[in-house]
Formats: C-alpha cells, sequence, structure tokens
C-alpha cells in the first residue's frame, strides 16, 4: 500500500463530518466520490464518502 499523505482542509472537514479525528488519518487515495483513509498509528483503512 501506498504511504498516506496529510490531508487538505476540505478533506479534513470530510474526516471530521463522519465524527473522526483529521489530525489521526493520512489519505492514502482520493477518488471522485470515495477518500480512503488510514490511520496513523494503527494502519487501520476506512472508506469514507465526499
Amino acid at each position: 500500500m501506498k504511504n498516506g499523505k496529510a490531508p487538505t482542509k476540505k478533506q479534513k472537514i470530510a474526516i471530521k463530518d463522519v465524527g473522526l479525528n483529521p489530525n489521526n488519518w493520512l489519505v492514502s487515495k482520493n477518488l471522485q466520490d470515495e477518500l480512503y483513509i488510514v490511520h496513523r498509528e494503527t494502519g487501520r483503512l476506512k472508506v469514507i464518502p465526499v
């Protein structure tokens, strides 16, 4: 899996909207309708709608 990148401001808002702390998540893949995020410490993958 690719290394995650720090989320942009829009991505941080999307992460916060689903009830997660954006400081703990990195963006792995950014698609038009989905955002693949990886937890900084555990490596857990989540897919959230954008």
